[in-house]
C-alpha cells in the first residue's frame, strides 16, 4: 500500500487520529522529512512531548545550541513542530526536551529514520524514498492468500553474526548477495531476523530498542537494507523482521521519561518496569502509544516491504504478574493485562484488514485461548503462535540418554494433544542455544557420531510434524559451540566430514519437506495426520502418517529415538500395496551406517495398529525413515 500523504504539515486529523491512537502513519506527522517550503529547502521536525516545558532540534548545524531552533507548540496538542532551512540528508541531530522542573534532556528523535552509529546516539536526517523497488511480482502474490496449505521453513538469522570480515559487520549488501543465494540453495522459504530496529546495545542482540523505525546503522544505511529485502522478494524468500513491543530500556536517548514524563511507558513501575529484564513497558491503555506501535509496523510493510513479524514476548505482555512479586490485578481482579489485549487484537486487526498475506506470530508460551483464531471469532488474530510446548518437550525428550527414553514417551506424543489447538510455528530458536543450553548438536547423548544421527532423527521428526518449521542459523550445518552474538559462526566446521554431511542431510530434508504436499497442506487438523504407533515406549519408536489432500498422497514416517537397530519391526498400513523407501536419515551420504532399503516392500496378512496388513522394517538406529504407497502394487489376502 503507496505512503498516501507527504511528510511536513501537520493537520488537525491527523492530530485528533493520533490522540484517538489510529494514527496509523505518524511517521509522517512526527520525526524528521526533508522538504521545500517555499523557495527553501530544509527539514521539518515533529515530536511528541506533551509535558515538556520546551522542545528545541540541537546539531552539529547550530552547535548543540538549544536556544538556536525553539520548536512551537501545535496548539493544545503536545506536538511541538519547526522547518529549519538548510537542514540536509545525514545531518545529526537530537531533541533538547525541558521537563517541568528546568531540566534539559537530549533525546533521539523516536521517529527518525535512521541513527548514528553506537556507541554514538544521535538521529540522523535521512530521505526515506527513493529506492527502487523490484518486487512488485512478490508483492502481488503475497496479497493472494496466506500460507496456511503451503510449505514454511524459515531460516533465523542474527545478521551481526551469520558471518563477519575482518573489519567487523558486512554491510547490508555484503549480507544480501551471500545469504539470500545460500538461503535458496538450502531450501528455506523465509528468513526471519532478529530485530534489525536501532539499539545501542550488542549484548541485548536487538532486543532493546531505542529506534522503532531506524534501521540499524551497523550495517550500513536503511536504503541497504531495503536492497537485502527486495533481492530476497526477487528470489521467492519472504522476510520476517522481529518486533519488541514489549519492552524497551532505560537509556537515557531513548523513549525513557521523554518529556520528563511517562508518556511512552506506563507511569506505575507496577505496571511500567521489567524487573527481570531491567526494561520498561509501553501503556498499553495510552492511545498515542497505539498510533506510535501500529503506525511502526505500518512503517515497516509500506517502506520496507515486510512480509511479517515475529512479536517478541507476547506472554509478558498479556499478564500483569509476569515475572514480578509486585503487581497491580486488573479491573476484575485478574492477572491478564486488558488494555495489553485490547491493543494486540487492534493491532492484528489493522494488519490483516489492510495488508492482506502479512504474518503475525506471536513468541507466546502461555495458555491465552485462541491466540490465532480472527478477533471477530474471540481471538487475538495472529496468523500463527509459536509452538513453545513442542519445542520444551521435544528438547528435553531428545537430551536424555536414550536409555532413560522409554519413560519419558509422552514428550514425543503429548504435542498432538494441542497441535490443532492453534495455527503453529515450531521453533528451534536462538533462546536454545545460549546461556549454557548447549548448541542443538551439542544438546544431543552419545558419542561423537551418535550426536549428528540424534540430530538427524530430531530434524526428521521436525519436518513430519504438522506445524511450520523454524531453525536458527548455525543449526544447519551442527555448529557445536553455542551461539555467540558478537563473533561469525563457524563456517570452517564444513572442512570437517560429519558437518558437512549434515548440512547435506539438511538442504535434503528441506527440499523433501517442499516437494511432498502432504507434509504440509493440512498442517491444521486430523485430516492431515494419523497416529499408527504412539505406544511403543518400550523400544522408543514413533510412526504416524502425513496425509494430502488427494487420498492417495500420504507419507508414512518411522523414526527410531535410541541408538539401537530395529530388525523386523512390524509395522501396520492403510492399504495393501507395496512401500517404498523414500527418504532415510541413515544415508552413507548424510554420515549415516546405511541401513537403507532400496526395495519395494510387500506387505503381509498380519494384522497390526488397527489395520488389516502389516509390513517388515528394518529400522536404522537413531533415524528417521520415511515411505510412500507405490501404486502399481497391489495385494490380495
Amino acid at each position: 500500500m503507496p505512503i498516501t500523504k507527504k511528510p511536513g504539515i501537520i493537520t488537525d486529523d491527523q492530530i485528533y487520529l493520533f490522540h484517538e491512537g489510529t494514527n496509523y502513519r505518524s511517521y509522517q506527522m512526527l520525526g524528521a522529512h526533508l522538504m521545500k517550503k517555499g523557495n527553501k529547502k530544509g527539514a521539518f521536525f515533529g515530536v511528541w512531548a506533551p509535558n515538556a516545558s520546551s522542545v528545541s532540534v540541537v546539531g552539529d548545524f547550530n552547535e548543540w545550541n538549544d536556544q538556536a531552533h525553539p520548536m512551537e507548540r501545535v496548539n493544545k496538542s503536545g506536538v511541538w513542530n519547526i522547518f529549519i532551512p538548510g537542514i540536509k540528508a545525514n545531518q545529526i541531530y537530537k531533541y533538547a526536551v525541558g521537563s517541568g522542573s528546568g531540566e534539559i534532556v537530549y533525546k533521539a528523535d523516536p521517529y527518525a529514520y535512521y541513527s548514528e552509529v553506537r556507541p554514538r546516539t544521535a538521529s540522523v536526517v535521512y530521505d526515506i524514498e527513493g529506492y527502487s523497488w523490484k518486487d512488485e511480482a512478490w508483492q502481488d502474490q503475497k496479497k493472494l492468500k496466506l500460507p496456511y496449505d503451503k510449505p514454511m521453513l524459515i531460516y533465523e538469522v542474527h545478521l551481526g553474526s551469520w558471518k563477519r570480515n575482518l573489519d567487523g559487520f558486512l554491510n547490508y549488501h555484503d549480507i544480501a548477495d551471500e545469504l539470500v543465494d545460500y538461503v535458496m540453495e538450502m531450501g528455506y522459504t523465509h528468513i526471519e531476523l532478529l530485530p534489525i530496529m536501532e539499539h545501542p546495545f550488542d549484548g541485548s542482540w536487538g532486543y532493546q530498542v531505542t529506534g522503532y523505525y531506524a534501521a540499524t546503522s551497523r550495517y550500513g544505511t536503511p536504503k541497504d537494507f531495503m536492497y537485502l529485502i527486495d533481492l530476497c522478494h526477487q528470489k521467492g524468500i519472504g522476510v520476517i523482521l522481529d518486533w519488541v513491543p514489549g519492552h524497551f530500556p532505560k537509556d537515557e536517548h531513548g523513549l525513557a521519561r521523554f518529556d520528563g514524563t511517562s508518556i511512552y511507558e506506563h507511569p506505575d513501575p507496577r505496571r511500567g518496569e521489567h524487573p527481570q529484564w531491567g526494561t520498561l513497558i509501553f501503556d498499553y491503555g495510552r492511545h498515542e502509544v497505539h498510533s506510535f506501535l501500529i503506525s511502526n509496523i505500518v512503517f515497516w510493510l509500506e517502506c520496507f516491504h515486510a512480509d511479517g513479524f515475529r512479536v517478541d514476548a507476547v506472554t509478558s505482555i498479556l499478564y500483569l504478574d509476569y515475572a514480578r512479586d509486585n503487581w497491580i490485578p486488573n479491573k476484575y481482579g485478574g492477572r491478564e493485562n486488558l488494555e495489553a489485549e485490547d491493543f494486540l487484537k487492534k493491532l492484528n486487526e489493522t494488519v490483516t484488514s489492510q495488508y492482506p498475506g502479512t504474518l503475525m506470530i506471536a513468541e507466546d508460551s502461555s495458555q491465552w485461548p485462541k491466540v490465532t483464531e480472527p478477533v471477530s471469532n474471540g481471538g487475538l488474530g495472529f496468523t500463527y503462535k509459536w509452538n513453545m510446548g513442542w519445542m520444551n518437550d521435544t528438547l528435553k525428550y531428545c537430551s536424555m540418554d536414550p536409555l532413560f527414553r522409554k519413560g519419558s514417551h509422552n514428550l514425543l506424543t503429548f504435542s498432538l494433544a494441542f497441535a490443532f489447538s492453534e495455527n503453529y510455528i515450531l521453533p528451534l530458536s536462538h533462546d536454545e542455544v545460549v546461556h549454557g543450553k548447549h548448541s542443538l548438536l551439542d544438546k544431543m547423548p552419545g558419542d561423537y557420531q551418535q550426536k549428528f544421527a540424534g540430530l538427524r532423527s530430531l530434524y526428521g521428526y521436525m519436518a513430519a510434524h504438522p506445524g511450520k518449521k523454524l531453525v536458527f542459523m548455525g543449526g544447519e550445518y551442527g555448529q557445536f559451540i553455542e551461539w555467540k552474538y558478537d563473533n561469525s559462526l563457524d563456517w570452517h566446521l564444513l572442512d570437517y566430514d560429519m558437518h558437512k554431511k549434515m548440512h547435506e542431510y539438511v538442504k535434503a530434508i528441506n527440499h523433501f519437506y517442499l516437494d511432498n504436499p502432504c507434509l504440509w497442506e493440512d498442517d491444521g487438523g486430523w485430516n492431515g495426520f494419523q497416529w499408527i504407533s504412539p505406544d511403543d515406549a518400550n523400544q522408543s519408536v514413533i510412526a504416524f502418517m502425513r496425509k494430502g489432500c488427494k487420498p492417495s498422497d500420504y507419507i508414512i514416517t518411522v523414526i527410531n529415538f535410541t541408538p539401537v537397530r530395529r530388525d523386523n519391526y512390524i509395522l501396520g498400513v492403510p492399504e495393501a500395496t507395496g512401500f517404498k523407501e523414500i527418504f532415510n536419515s541413515d544415508d552413507k551420504r548424510f554420515g549415516g551406517t546405511q541401513i537403507v532399503c532400496g526395495d519395494i516392500i510387500s506387505p503381509g496378512d498380519i494384522p497390526c495398529h488397527g489395520f488389516r496388513q502389516s509390513i517388515i522394517l528394518e529400522i536404522p538406529p537413531l533415524s528417521a525413515v520415511f515411505y510412500k504407497p507405490v501404486e502399481t502394487t497391489t495385494f490380495d489376502f
